[in-house]
């Protein structure tokens, strides 16, 4: 299947037997190869028989050749951008970076935060997440090129902290750490090396059933089907839209394939390890992208999106939610939009999104009180607001699939623009916030990724704080602590 590319041309036989794109099987083939090299980092590379030095030199060399069999020079823009943001924090001055470093990428933009917050904020005017990622020092110029470009990330992610990353680079050692019922911290005992293998194994299984779905099912039921003239008029309301569900559903697939795989390569690194459960079961989850069971029987729009590219949501509620000072859910959308690219489909997706979210949280926080009482109650509304988030979720993010204005608007006018009209009158007859009748607790209206998230993943570092010394130990506890009580 013969395609242009930049990249390298090796794997075009290949490309040709499996009649898929050559970009698409080198970046296949190159996440198995990432894979296998991070398998042989945990086991050669370890922390205990190599530098800091060595695993940074190592991860970037890697990163930068899978960008190039990938790219072909095009992965030049990786040393470049990286390149020029190092040059705005150290000649410039990194107070000046935060924000032309915004249009850049994930990392890049997270850095420059954590950097700004550690280095050029008071402490007590940051929030409980931003003092505890928050960068005291200047990253030198290697570690900053491994984390922005190391093997395991370059090609699909996920984000990480800077911390997290170097804390892993480095080596330091977790210690498991049990609550008591006093609310004490008791160290049990230190574990410095948990295995990954079920949970690399447990992913690739579903990457291998992601991938299958993809290449068998995914082709059958294409989104363009949707805007099919012939389609638009033969088929009733409820088979336009029980397609609708069945396509977009089944185009979540191959990102399930790319986000787990990824997470599968930076764990068999041995990078991603949150700590114990309540049982002492390891949980490989720390960088982890997506929920699918959650995903799949979201109840509401916003544990779908809690539970959807995960990382990607955690960092615009940190850049730019959180430091919004006006409209932070409009601004937060936008912003998601121009990240993902100049495609107007995306822009439909997002502004479209906006009235999504706040109308579901009108609805959630003014009528939900009135059937969580009764289980069978609960269970009906459960099973409603399943159907209207599906609905409402496959609705929104068409033009995402189609791109382009000419069919978004093409799907959404034989819609009759029906949610959109919908959301628009559920925000001029429900209040946002809660009255006092039927719950003592007002919900704070938040981003649609979940505060709950946030807190989890403090909590889980909680239990495994890093090490440098007993006091850098009580300090990371004490902060990740107080976090959770604000």
């Amino acid at each position: 299947m013969a395609t242009s590319t930049t990249g390298s041309t090796l794997l075009q036989p290949l490309s040709n037997a499996v009649r898929l794109p050559v970009d698409q099987v080198n970046f296949v083939v190159c996440q198995l190869f990432a894979l296998l090299a991070a398998i042989w980092f945990r086991t050669y590379l370890h922390s205990s028989k190599t530098s800091p030095f060595i695993r940074h030199v190592v991860a970037t060399l890697l990163g930068l050749y899978l960008a190039l069999f990938c790219f072909g020079w095009y992965a030049l823009h990786f040393v470049v951008q990286s390149g020029i943001s190092y040059y705005i924090m150290i000649i410039i001055g990194v107070e000046n970076m935060h924000n032309p470093m915004m249009i850049i990428t994930q990392k890049i933009t997270s850095l420059a935060f954590e950097i700004h917050d550690g280095m050029f904020r008071k402490n007590e005017d940051l929030t409980p997440s931003q003092r505890c990622l928050a960068v005291r020092r200047m990253p030198s110029l290697l570690e900053y090129l491994s984390y922005n470009c190391n093997f395991m990330g370059i090609l699909a992610g996920p984000l990480c902290s800077y911390k997290d990353y170097i804390t892993f680079i480095e080596g330091r050692s977790y210690q498991l750490q049990q609550s008591e019922a006093n609310g004490k911290e008791d160290t049990k005992y230190e574990q410095t090396d948990p295995s990954p293998n079920i949970a690399v194994t447990q992913k690739l299984l579903i990457c291998g059933l992601s991938l299958l779905f993809h290449m068998t099912i995914t082709k059958t039921l294409p989104v363009e089907y949707n805007i099919d003239d012939n389609f638009r008029a033969t088929a009733s309301w409820p088979v336009r839209f029980f397609y609708l569900y069945v396509s977009l559903m089944a185009a979540r697939p191959k990102y399930y394939f790319a986000w787990t795989l990824a997470d599968a390569i930076n764990n068999a690194a041995g990078f991603g390890f949150r700590g114990y459960d309540k049982n002492g079961v390891t949980r490989w989850d720390l960088i982890s992208n997506l929920r699918i069971q959650q995903i799949e029987f979201s109840t509401s729009f916003k544990m779908f999106l809690d539970n959807w590219n995960i990382q990607t949501a955690l960092w615009l509620k940190r850049v730019c939610y959180e430091r919004a000072t006006f409209s932070p859910t409009i601004q937060t959308f936008i912003l998601s939009a121009i990240w993902h690219g100049v495609y107007p489909g995306y822009y439909l997706t997002f502004l479209t999104g906006v009235l999504m979210t706040l109308a579901a949280r009108a609805i959630r926080n003014n009528i939900r009180h009135y059937f969580v009482e009764s289980p069978a109650v609960k269970l009906c509304y459960d099973i409603v607001t399943w159907m209207a988030t599906q609905a409402a979720i496959s609705y929104t993010v068409v033009p995402f699939v189609l791109l382009s204005v000419k069919p978004s608007f093409t799907f959404y006018s034989s819609c009759y623009f029906c949610l959109h009209i919908a959301s628009i009158l559920v925000l001029l007859v429900f209040p946002l916030k809660r009255t006092q009748k039927g719950s003592k607790k007002h919900e704070s209206v938040q981003p649609v990724w979940s505060r709950k998230l946030e807190e989890e993943s403090l909590l889980q570092k909680n239990h495994y704080s890093t090490t440098n010394n007993s006091f850098s130990q009580k300090q990371e506890i004490t902060c990740r602590y107080q976090a959770l009580k604000q």
